[in-house]
């Protein structure tokens, strides 16, 4: 077990992860440790008393205290627990209330997957190897208000997809043992197969479909599946670089990860000089994975980086 664990996380590009947990939080519940012993209170009390009181959202360069949204403490809020599609959502929301800015929130943790390995569970030991945890925010907004507003994106679509004949690919089930995580070996290519047509979809109505000339954000759900996307639409290898950078310092993180992508692209972009927030692309392309299988495809334009502006507010406008 220990030679398979080695062999795993080489091929994982994965090089170190940040996690909540912490050798004295597991010594006090041994239970998480285990493949199967009854945990699921245990990672709830966990959450509650060692995660979440200590959370601190720190939103800099959000909306200014002048911002017109601030006039009205109207709030609504959502909880989307299926992350891939949260930027879709929050594109409806934006355009569907006039002059709101949605406040996206994205996190996941390990606390409720976090095991023991098993010999007669090979897709939890992957899993392992390959998650990390990690938490991302942005504003999301139709129509800024370019006095004290600085988008730097905007989303022209999103859609999803769900994979045909992949119902046994990705499965999660929550149990009295807590999340457990369920891979089917042919998952990375079901879905580089897919990406294809995703992209054939979202591009066609804008007339692109030379791949290589989008900037690249994928949720990266294990290097095998990066390796075979790039395969599939014949992909320059520099085009995941950001992503291959987030996984091998954060490993997969879910949600976040995407966002973890776009901020670097974003930082890679400024740092390079280069003339557009999508390293000097106009149009770049975003792809989330979730159960089902579900590819969730968003089209993102840059923006213009104006000679000598250093700092960008984090804000996407749809």
């Amino acid at each position: 077990m220990a030679s398979d664990q080695t062999s795993q996380g080489e091929k994982s590009e994965v090089r170190k992860r940040h996690f909540h947990l912490t050798e004295e939080i597991l010594n006090k519940n041994p239970t998480m440790c285990t493949y199967d012993d009854p945990s699921l209170d245990v990672r709830q009390d966990v959450l509650v008393t060692e995660i979440c009181q200590q959370q601190i959202i720190n939103l800099p360069g959000s909306l200014d205290s002048n911002h017109p949204s601030r006039e009205s403490c109207c709030i609504t809020r959502a909880v989307i627990l299926v992350q891939p599609c949260t930027l879709r959502i929050a594109k409806d929301f934006a355009e569907n209330n006039a002059g709101a800015r949605v406040l996206v929130v994205s996190s996941d943790l390990t606390v409720g997957t976090f095991r023991g390995p098993s010999n007669d569970n090979i897709s939890c030991l992957v899993a392992q190897a390959i998650t990390g945890e990690g938490a991302a925010a942005l504003i999301i907004g139709a129509d800024p208000d370019m006095s004290v507003e600085r988008p730097l994106f905007q989303i022209l679509s999103a859609s999803q997809t769900i994979i045909p004949d992949s119902n046994d690919g990705i499965n999660r089930h929550l149990r009295e043992v807590g999340l457990t995580v369920h891979f089917s070996r042919n998952v990375p290519e079901l879905i580089s197969r897919k990406i294809g047509k995703c992209l054939v979809e979202a591009f066609g109505p804008i007339g692109v479909s030379d791949w290589n000339s989008l900037f690249w954000i994928v949720q990266p759900s294990g290097a095998a599946i990066l390796n075979l996307i790039e395969a599939e639409v014949g992909l320059a290898q520099e085009k995941l670089s950001a992503t291959r950078h987030v996984l091998s310092e954060f490993g997969n993180m879910g949600g976040p990860t995407v966002l973890f992508i776009l901020d670097e692209i974003r930082r890679r972009s400024l740092e390079k000089r280069k003339t557009t927030t999508g390293e000097g692309m106009e149009w770049g392309v975003l792809i989330g994975l979730g159960a089902g299988i579900t590819v969730d495809t968003v089209v993102l334009h840059s923006v213009p980086i104006a000679e000598g502006r250093g700092v960008l507010s984090n804000a996407l406008c749809s």
